[in-house]
């Protein structure tokens, strides 16, 4: 059953940045897109690059390894309809990032 877990203060993610977090035992990266967090796994699932560590530019996420890129709204590779990558629930608590794993 998903429980949610307090992450980080929002303050940590300031918009147009990435973060990771290992949030019970999963390495999750969250992505400020215009204010709003976006949560995907960290993970490139081509090899294993931290996609964190990515460049953001609007809702897409560069892979910093081999340039694969992933819609962090979605988890999805542009123009694929199948998902690449999970995606996880965000939710702001005051100024505490949550995420239901």
């Amino acid at each position: 059953m998903p429980q949610r877990h307090p992450v980080t203060a929002l303050a940590a993610i300031p918009p147009g940045s990435g973060r990771a977090f290992t949030v019970a035992g999963q390495r999750i990266a969250f992505f400020n897109v215009s204010g709003k967090i976006h949560a995907i796994d960290d993970t490139c699932p081509h090899a294993g690059a931290p996609l964190s560590e990515g460049q953001l530019s609007g809702c897409v996420v560069t892979c910093p390894w081999h340039a694969i890129r992933f819609d962090v709204t979605s988890g999805r590779m542009p123009g694929q309809a199948e998902d690449s990558l999970t995606t996880y629930p965000v939710f702001i608590n005051g100024d505490q990032v949550e995420v239901e794993v």
